[in-house]
């Protein structure tokens, strides 16, 4: 009789080696792990990805130099192959030698089940799943780990409550839909708008919008202008203490005499007191945190960029010591509960006032898609167990988790005082001081107490109205904290707050897919950005630079708008997919529509053709040598330029780029047609001209 055994396959070595533990008295051989009923193997994050254009669409001379013949790409079936080295373009020998061991271990007779235990996510779902059916030649039953910690316990636990992997299915459809949707922007984009300029540049569905965000915000601040105007404040002293009170009303700089007429009309007036509240209040913590919130506050605090706390908050998941991070929930699931209660006991032997509660600010299945808001596990490290990094990681989950759950209320007393000012306006002042600390011990809390001043209801307040020069201020750059806040809901003007008490709509517009990235993804793309030289990190601000500039700047003017709107809609297009109403095959259609009229020839008039064509394009003779004049990077040059010709047209002129259409008609007539759309750069009004040839040079031709 032969045993069955059954084959987890985890998504990396570190996973297969907290598993194991789990399972417990499981032998080492050479790249898996076999005892108790189970082998256990690994890959090594993605053995597979998808093969290049050059295998639905090899160039005819068999050459893999880039070229515009065989784009756009959109493959009928896409395929998967081992993943190659990007220096060498072969298989590394270790992900071969893994992938046989895989193949070897699936097919064995006495397996007869095979477990997924990717990361509990869409990536970690697909990552398995390819694997299997590359390496599987029989069919056997499938089933699927899912992992929400590390920790001994609930790999015990989750092993006896596996589900089928069939039940995974739109998780798996999404991820397939996403990887192709990526690759088809990233390879067909990437490689026209490279052409096109001369220069690689990196076109991605979500990395263009996040380029561009930054780009515009910038642009903004250079090009502000600050404005003057004038408010009204009075800043008097009653019963020994200054107290400030500001108008409504404000006043350009051209109008300083109707201020100081408000100033008059004021001051001839008496401010009274006609309002006095006070009233104690029970202060509500933050909420647990998601991943973009927790790398908010690391980055804002303590400038932690958003690739270090992945990686951080990655390795103390791993070491089994919170759960799974790369959630987009500030909430726990109400079956949770259990779990909850364990936690909070080994908490409480820290020392820890905390207890359990059970409301919505905490459980809420309806704001959960597919994970619960990170927290610690019952598995509490020591402080020599963790890096620097990891336990400045781990105390701001903890620290918030202590908070959400402590048994001490935050009390303050909240005040309130109305002045009115001769019947003509109504000012209000309000304070709040902490009466009981409570959770505020435990975790930040930024507000400092505000103490009013010491008057009552019918008392006269001492004023005197001035008329106060103030600046309008710049945009501010975008920080980790705005950035993300940005990305999670790009719609949302980012001076609309969000309330506290309901977050409806934010989670609305996340489940939806309006957001750009997800919390798995945007934290690499930024990274990409970031290795690409199109945004730096200084400290926590982003800027642009001169790199991402040219991105964004070249793509408009090929008319590639890869903005917030399309990705949002592929975005929605994918979410569709997860929930089972859009096939991974909808999806794609959406992104081939798009990429396609990008390639689609438009015919332009020449007065407002902007089409520069392709680097090396051939566009006709030099006037000055005879030689060949092509699309260079930089516009359209003299082949004969060794020779010493150095006749060249700038691509763009005043801000308008020139087309090759027009550059033809320039070398064959001496003049181009009438082109609309230039910008004076000094005064930055707009003007038509033709440009015309004088002695080698290019003039305007009003």
């Amino acid at each position: 009789m032969v045993i069955k055994i059954k084959l987890i396959i985890a998504e990396k070595p570190s996973l297969a080696r907290n598993i194991a533990a789990g399972i417990g008295e499981m032998k080492r051989s050479n790249g898996y792990f076999e005892g108790q009923g189970y082998i256990l193997t690994w890959v090594f994050g993605h053995l597979f990805s998808l093969a290049d254009i050059d295998y639905y669409s090899p160039n005819p001379d068999g050459s893999k130099r880039w070229t515009t013949k065989n784009i756009p790409c959109f493959p009928e079936n896409f395929v998967f192959e081992l993943k190659k080295n990007p220096a060498t373009k072969d298989v590394d020998e270790g992900i071969r030698k893994q992938f046989e061991t895989i193949k070897s271990l699936i097919n064995r007779d006495d397996v007869d089940m095979i477990i997924n235990a990717g990361d509990a996510d869409r990536e970690g779902e697909i990552i398995v799943r390819i694997c299997v059916e590359h390496a599987l030649t029989s069919k056997k039953e499938f089933k699927r780990l899912w992992l929400p910690d590390q920790t001994p316990e609930t790999i015990r636990s989750a092993l006896d409550e596996m589900k089928d992997e069939s039940e995974y299915e739109n998780l798996a459809n999404e991820g397939f839909a996403r990887t192709y949707i990526d690759w088809l922007y990233g390879v067909n984009l990437t490689r026209y708008a490279t052409l096109k300029t001369g220069k690689l540049l990196r076109v991605g569905r979500v990395i263009v919008p996040i380029v561009k965000a930054i780009y515009d915000r910038d642009m903004s601040i250079r090009s502000f202008v600050p404005q003057i105007y004038y408010a009204v404040v009075s800043k008097a002293v009653t019963k020994g203490e200054e107290i400030e009170l500001t108008s409504k009303e404000k006043f350009d700089k051209n109008r300083l005499a109707h201020a100081q007429a408000l100033c008059d009309k004021y001051n001839a007036s008496k401010a009274v007191v006609t309002a006095k509240k006070k009233k104690k209040d029970t202060l509500a913590p933050g909420k647990l945190y998601s991943l973009t919130k927790l790398q908010n506050v690391l980055g804002k605090k303590y400038k932690m960029s958003m690739d270090k706390s992945l990686k951080t908050v990655q390795d103390l998941y791993e070491k089994g010591y919170v759960t799974y991070p790369r959630t987009n929930s500030e909430y726990l699931a109400a079956a949770e509960q259990e779990k909850v209660k364990k936690i909070l006991a080994s908490v409480a032997k820290l020392g820890y006032p905390v207890e359990f509660k059970f409301n919505k600010t905490i459980f809420d299945d309806s704001k959960i898609e597919s994970h619960s808001a990170l927290t610690p596990t019952y598995k509490i490290p020591k402080k020599d167990d963790l890096t620097p990094d990891e336990f400045t990681v781990y105390s701001t989950i903890m620290r918030r988790f202590v908070a959400v759950f402590c048994s001490e209320d935050c009390i303050a007393e909240r005040s309130e005082l109305k002045i009115n000012v001769g019947g003509y306006e109504d000012f209000t002042l309000k304070g709040m001081i902490i009466v009981q600390p409570g959770w505020t011990k435990y975790d930040d809390y930024s507000k400092k107490d505000k103490i009013l001043p010491d008057i009552n209801k019918g008392d006269i307040v001492n004023i005197n109205f001035k008329p106060t020069e103030k600046e309008t201020s710049p945009p501010k750059h975008y920080t980790i904290e705005t950035l993300n806040n940005y990305l999670k809901n790009p719609f949302k003007d980012d001076k609309q707050k969000i309330s506290e008490d309901d977050d409806t709509e934010e989670y609305k517009a996340v489940f939806e897919g309006l957001e750009l990235g997800t919390e798995a993804t945007r934290t690499g793309i930024i990274d990409n950005a970031k290795k690409s030289g199109y945004i730096q990190l200084k400290k926590d601000v982003y800027t642009i630079l001169p790199d991402g500039e040219n991105l964004i700047e070249s793509l408009a003017r090929m008319n590639i708008s890869m903005d917030k709107y399309k990705t949002a809609e592929v975005g929605k297009a994918l979410k569709k997919v997860f929930h089972g109403t859009f096939t991974i095959k909808d999806s794609i259609g959406i992104a081939e529509d798009e990429i396609s009229a990008v390639f689609k020839k438009q015919e332009m008039k020449p007065e407002i053709d902007t089409d520069d064509g392709f680097v090396g394009e051939e566009i006709g003779s030099c006037p000055m040598c005879g030689g060949k004049i092509v699309r260079t990077a930089f516009g359209y040059g003299c082949t004969g330029y060794k020779e010493g010709c150095r006749f060249m047209i700038g691509n763009v002129i005043c801000n308008r780029v020139i087309s090759k259409s027009n550059v033809r008609q320039l070398l064959e007539t001496g003049r181009t047609f009438q082109i609309e759309g230039f910008i004076s750069p000094k005064k930055g009004t707009r003007f038509n001209a033709r440009l015309k040839l004088d002695n080698g040079k290019v003039v305007f031709d009003f």
